[in-house]
């Protein structure tokens, strides 16, 4: 299969470039996107390095780093002498990276959505205040969702942001869109990163437990059903900006979490 030599429309949109964020970054985002949405397909040949830096209007050195992450991931192979080729078998992304819930738990061969069902203000929890800093007197932005597997229940997310001051000195950007984010039938962390912000310092916590009725309501289970609690906080310019709990109802296929050798 010969690499593509006109200009390829998916590649040629404007990177999303935050404040800070590696060039490298960005292409690693556009590239990887188009693989997993099958852009490009399981065996296909990518433009070479000179190509690809035409068409994302970049210089060749971010390309060849995020082409090598890329490989590194499993995303792509090297034929020597030829060139580079999608895998033929795209492993899951899993819990390594700061990815929305939808993303993290997504079935290739069912449809996902984002039912909202929230978002309003609410007073002091130990839970927001634990993980994003804030005091007893802050309120904090809640948006409630649930996430559909071919319109079956699967999770349900409760995503946090501070309000106020709080979210407005760490990001003005932010705070100025979040109405119009909110707005959107996916969770916030996806409309936050589609829109280029960098979540950094992540941590993911699991731990298993009972649905307990409010949620088993919601995921259409028993009460007394066993689930496991994902709760992802993450930190944007070094301040813990977004906290997160996804449920996850029993039966959903394994979660995956990459690992490599550290030598």
């Amino acid at each position: 299969m010969t690499p593509r030599l006109e200009p390829h429309p998916f590649l040629q949109q404007q990177l999303h470039l935050a404040v800070g964020q590696p060039i490298r970054v960005a292409v690693y985002t556009r590239l990887a996107d188009g693989i997993r949405s099958g852009v490009f397909q399981l065996g296909e040949m990518l433009p070479r390095e000179t190509e690809l830096s035409a068409m994302l209007g970049v210089s060749r050195t971010p390309v060849r780093e995020a082409l090598m992450l890329l490989e590194e991931d499993g995303l792509l192979v090297t034929r020597r002498g030829v060139g580079r080729f999608v895998t033929d078998s795209i492993p899951h992304s899993g819990l390594e990276q700061i990815r929305p819930f939808e993303i993290v738990l997504a079935d290739p061969n069912k449809a996902m959505t984002v039912q909202p069902l929230r978002f309003e203000l609410e007073s002091f929890t130990d839970f927001v205040s634990s993980r994003l800093a804030l005091d007893p007197a802050a309120n904090a932005w809640i948006r409630e969702s649930v996430l559909l597997q071919d319109g079956l229940p699967i999770a349900t997310v409760q995503e946090h942001l501070p309000a106020g001051r709080y979210l407005s000195d760490v990001s003005e950007r932010i705070a100025s869109e979040l109405m119009e984010i909110a707005a959107k039938p996916r969770t916030l962390l996806a409309s936050m990163q589609d829109n280029g912000h960098v979540f950094t310092n992540g941590v993911c916590q699991i731990v298993a437990t009972n649905a307990g009725p409010t949620r088993a309501k919601l995921l259409n289970i028993e009460p007394s059903a066993a689930v496991l609690i994902l709760t992802q906080t993450a930190g944007h310019g070094g301040v813990p900006l977004y906290a997160a709990k996804c449920v996850v109802a029993p039966g959903h296929r394994s979660l995956a979490v990459m690992q490599q050798n550290p030598n």
